[in-house]
């Protein structure tokens, strides 16, 4: 009898630390629920507050604002927008001095198939660059094809990541890329959306002085990208 009873404790005494055993799994695995639950919440409010980090000054795209164009979005507070004038005001008989800065006026307003038509200036909210809107005429290219146009006609671009994303009822493709000048021997980040519409596609492009700059503005160009809609 002393050995049954001895047999009954220490099966009790196994059941009790298995029971323990199970107890402090449970417990770890709640544990690392909860822990990665409060993780996921954590990245879910950095992505919003990072998304929001900015205010809006306004919107641009309608007609009557800074900027008309086939799409409307909100641009950062204090971000100053000015619409980009491409005609040559000309009249045909230009000396050839001002035929060569015509020529390298085109150069830098025309990129793959866009044309570029406003540009917001982030200098008087204290960063050193621009928001550009380039916009081209109605095609059958999808906006990742635009794209892909766009970044191609951009001089040392490199490593093009391409994504889709979508804003007030638009589908579009982003871009993120790297940009190495040979000039300045440096190379910095840079990212773009587009669009197609009836009116033909749009590419909203961030740039700036140099990576720090381009993350800096990073939010303003989110923000650009949430309020997207066609005008």
């Amino acid at each position: 009898m002393l050995v049954g009873a001895g047999s009954v404790r220490r099966r009790l005494a196994q059941v009790a630390l298995l029971a323990g055993v199970l107890t402090g799994c449970s417990g770890a695995a709640e544990d690392d629920a909860r822990t990665s639950a409060s993780a996921s919440a954590s990245a879910d409010a950095a992505a919003e507050a990072s998304d929001t980090a900015v205010k809006s000054g306004g919107t641009i795209g309608a007609a009557g604002s800074a900027c008309p164009l086939p799409v409307t979005f909100d641009i950062a507070e204090d971000w100053e927008a000015e619409a980009i004038d491409t005609g040559s005001g000309g009249d045909g008989s230009a000396e050839p001095d001002s035929e060569l800065a015509q020529e390298l006026a085109d150069a830098l307003l025309h990129q793959g198939p866009v044309t570029a038509a406003c540009e917001v200036d982030a200098k008087p909210a204290g960063n050193i660059g621009f928001l550009r809107v380039w916009t081209g005429k109605p095609g059958d290219d999808d906006a990742r094809a635009v794209l892909k146009e766009f970044v191609a006609a951009e001089k040392g671009a490199s490593k093009a990541k391409y994504s889709t994303f979508e804003a007030g009822g638009l589908s579009g493709a982003e871009v993120k890329y790297l940009v190495t000048s040979e000039l300045l021997e440096e190379t910095k980040e840079e990212s773009a959306v587009a669009v197609t519409t009836e009116r033909g596609p749009v590419v909203i492009h961030l740039g700036g002085m140099d990576t720090d700059e381009h993350r800096a503005m990073l939010p303003a160009y989110e923000l650009a990208k949430r309020t997207l809609r066609v005008g």
